[in-house]
């Protein structure tokens, strides 16, 4: 219903006008995560512009859009309030130069271990609060300093020029794509405001977007051990989030475009920017999945897409801050209520019945968590949550047959010894009950971890206690080397038994 992906190839023409488009939405956003961070309106915008250009150059997935975003925003707010601003850019320096070294040692790889049903979880729970921080436009603050909602006249203007900009980016493609829809609803809008003389918030009613190039300027704070410790939590975290919710969205990107992006190249394109940030007086960001969701909606599809929103928004700051801040409020809420629109994947109502109960959890928790805490916190969650359903998915997976030859019972195991599976692994087996001589062959089946090793000892100090003789087959040379009591009961066959490592932290 809401396939409002553009579907026309790269080129240089949608990309500049799709970076324009995005450089527009770029504005209230900024200073939005700006004033949530604490911290002056240029301080998010020179974020916004540093970080966009240089992901756009170094970053590992051309048509991604990065700047200032609320996830690192909610973050920063409680440094800048204990230790001042100051304080925030050098976090934001190390926290860039944490992101260089999870590229370069290759971690970004990891977000393949992120299930779907957490994808689809966080695209869900991320265009809920796209959604949320749009509300935020329909407050005012009255003459008594309270926040009160709009009411009457301006709330239903309010609603109809969202409205309209929402009817013209949907049907306008039906006429043309000589331009992004976006755009042209943006400067429709404009337009029709100020002409008609229409009494609604702008740009300019939020903040003043004026304002020179960024300045190169150290941190003014001590550096020293007690500096160190402050930060580096904080650096930590945003590093941490900065890249999942930049990896999460170049994944979406790609699957979107049907091109694959470069993760590890991505965290250190991220890394740059960000070191780059905290030496200019930026708050640091990462990718906007908003904000790339209009680029790809509206054609952009190469490095020149982002180049152009980020020279076009520091265009904005220098010179064209009156012509910005005089676009009303309603358009570009309009834009993202479109990308909302598109960002959520209502296909989640019609699968959720289909899907198992447990993948159906996961997808709702990481949605709900996304909202109520950040996206680092619900994709960890989700991780951790689908992880321990797989391991009890496949704990049960073990099973065992036998046959009896000559005198000796041959037991046939099925299935991965780990941590999850050896209280069932253990209860397959009766030595009181076994005839004096015992096989277990192993050829199907594969030790995983320390717990599987500790498992095949604690058996085979059962059958010994029993009285009776154990034999192992077909099991690692790296499991025979580190079973501490069943080592010397393993009938060692070089042509037929596996090879392959455990996961245990004892040496060999």
């Amino acid at each position: 219903m809401f396939d409002l992906v553009s579907r026309a190839p790269a080129n240089a023409k949608n990309d500049v006008l799709s970076g324009l488009t995005v450089a527009l939405a770029l504005v209230p956003e900024a200073v939005a995560f700006a004033f949530v961070a604490g911290v002056e309106p240029l301080v998010g915008l020179y974020a916004a512009f540093m970080v966009g250009l240089i992901t756009a150059v170094f970053g590992g997935r051309p048509g991604m859009i990065s700047g200032a975003t609320g996830a690192l925003a909610v973050v920063m707010v409680s440094l800048v309030a204990e230790h001042g601003v100051e304080y925030l850019f050098i976090t934001v320096v190390l926290m860039g130069i944490l992101q260089i070294l999870a590229g370069v040692l290759r971690l970004g790889k990891f977000i393949r271990m992120v299930p779907h049903p957490v994808m689809l979880g966080f695209v869900n729970g991320l265009a809920i609060v796209i959604f949320l921080a749009q509300l935020s436009q329909f407050k005012f603050i009255d003459d008594e300093g309270a926040l009160r909602w709009l009411e009457n006249q301006q709330l239903f203007l309010m609603l109809g020029l969202i409205a309209l900009t929402m009817a013209i980016i949907r049907y306008l493609p039906r006429l043309t794509t000589a331009i992004p829809s976006s755009l042209a609803a943006i400067v429709v809008i404009s337009g029709l405001v100020i002409s008609l003389d229409l009494d609604t918030r702008t740009v300019g009613d939020i903040a003043s977007i004026a304002g020179g190039l960024p300045s190169f300027h150290i941190p003014s704070v001590p550096y020293n051990l007690e500096t160190l410790i402050i930060i580096f939590p904080y650096a930590l975290i945003l590093a941490a989030i900065g890249l999942i919710e930049s990896l999460l969205t170049l994944t979406l990107v790609d699957e979107i475009t049907g091109t694959r992006g470069r993760g590890n190249k991505e965290c250190v394109g991220q890394g740059l920017a960000n070191t780059a940030t905290g030496l200019f007086g930026g708050m640091g960001g990462c990718a906007m999945i908003g904000q790339s969701m209009i680029n790809v909606n509206s054609g952009g599809r190469g490095r020149l897409s982002g180049i152009t929103a980020a020279l076009c928004l520091l265009a904005f700051i220098l010179v064209a801050s009156p012509l910005i801040e005089m676009i009303p409020v309603a358009a570009l809420v309009g834009v993202m209520f479109i990308v909302v629109l598109g960002t959520f994947e209502w296909s989640s109502f019609r699968i959720i019945p289909k899907i198992p109960k447990s993948d159906a959890f996961v997808l709702i928790l990481v949605s709900g968590v996304t909202v109520a805490t950040d996206l680092a916190i619900a994709v960890i969650v989700g991780v951790i949550c689908s992880a321990l359903v797989f391991a009890w998915k496949h704990a049960k997976h073990t099973q065992v047959t036998y046959e009896d030859v000559s005198g000796s019972r041959i037991y046939y195991l099925r299935g991965p010894i780990f941590f999850g599976s050896v209280q069932n692994f253990l209860e397959l087996f009766d030595p009181s009950q076994d005839p004096d001589d015992v096989i277990i062959d192993f050829q199907r089946s594969r030790v995983a971890d320390h717990s599987g090793l500790e498992a095949i000892d604690t058996l085979a100090e059962r059958y010994i206690k029993a009285g009776k003789q154990l034999h192992l087959r077909h099991l690692s040379p790296e499991c025979i080397r580190l079973l501490a009591k069943a080592g010397d009961l393993v009938e060692v066959n070089v042509i037929e038994d596996p090879d392959y490592k455990v996961a245990t932290d004892e040496l060999a």
